[in-house]
């Protein structure tokens, strides 16, 4: 499998020109996955380093073969402790390519995708104690529908939660193909892939504690950024690209302006682009991951 396969990066020259690389500057890639971002980011570096994060064990085996790089096995909620260790205080640049790869939505017993019949899983850490079949057939009835209203957006998450545990009463939901046969009636057929498309987004986030280490992730990030240093976040769904929007626009996570005595915004960066970068039309009907892909860049002042 070579990496492209593996994982098809979205919006990829727009990602390493929003780094603005230096070739001497230390970078971080936090979601390695199939090596693309960081293939080009070294290709910029000339004395520079590049640190690259994964805790998916099989991106591993997509690891460079190069100087100055090193691929980190571990989430990147952990950045900071791990760049320490390294004897990094501080970064030029930092790119994130969230959610999942290419490779995880393809593979069946990833359990991450609507389309194959798959075991219930969507651990991104293959050694993590708690996995998608846990969730479905262990959560409380209310626990339930507060993760799918929380993380899935969805308004009828407590139908869809009565539904799953009246469902494993009578056998254990252990494959994806049990979870889609037990919800997909709820509704009309045209909205049936979005709809089940957020319930595995909702359980998947839980899974992997996703919005929280996020949130670690992007408040690291901004701490070690040097002046000048860029936040480049590429973000697929709705709940990630907010928390990135009120960081670079407001200068927290809540989205809730601070001012100083005199007036003055109280925010660590100012954003490049004030617009969202989108895909273009023969960049979606290339990947259609590209589709529901926004791409953020700030810098630290």
């Amino acid at each position: 499998m070579n990496r492209m396969e593996y994982h098809n990066p979205v919006l990829l020259n727009e990602c390493i020109e929003g780094l603005n690389i230096r070739p001497t500057g230390i970078y971080v890639d936090v979601t390695f996955g199939g090596g693309g971002h960081s293939k080009l980011i070294l290709k910029n570096l000339k004395g520079g380093k590049l640190f690259a994060f994964d805790q998916d064990e099989n991106a591993h085996k997509n690891v460079l073969q190069a100087d100055g790089f090193k691929l980190i096995n571990t989430n990147f909620r952990h950045l900071k402790n791990f760049l320490r260790m390294e004897g990094v205080r501080k970064i030029d640049g930092l790119l994130a390519d969230l959610g999942v790869s290419s490779h995880q939505f393809d593979v069946a017993e990833r359990g991450f995708s609507i389309r194959f019949d798959g075991e219930l899983d969507m651990r991104m850490n293959t050694n993590s104690s708690l996995s998608a079949k846990d969730v479905v057939n262990e959560y409380a009835q209310e626990d339930l529908a507060n993760v799918l209203y929380k993380y899935g957006e969805l308004r009828n998450s407590r139908a869809i939660a009565r539904a799953i545990v009246e469902a494993r009463e009578k056998e254990v939901i252990i494959t994806t193909n049990q979870l889609i046969d037990v919800v997909a009636h709820m509704v009309p057929e045209k909205k049936r892939s979005q709809f089940l498309a957020r319930i595995f987004q909702a359980i998947r986030i839980e899974v992997n504690d996703e919005m929280k280490a996020l949130e670690e992730m992007l408040l690291d990030a901004v701490d070690m950024l040097s002046e000048g240093g860029r936040l480049v976040v590429l973000s697929y769904h709705s709940l990630e690209d907010r928390m990135v929007k009120n960081l670079m626009k407001k200068g927290n996570l809540e989205g809730e302006l601070e001012k100083d005595f005199f007036g003055n915004p109280i925010k660590s960066l100012t954003e490049i682009t004030r617009k969202v970068i989108v895909a273009s039309k023969r960049q979606i009907e290339e990947n259609i991951r590209a589709r529901s892909a926004k791409l953020r860049i700030a810098e630290k002042k």
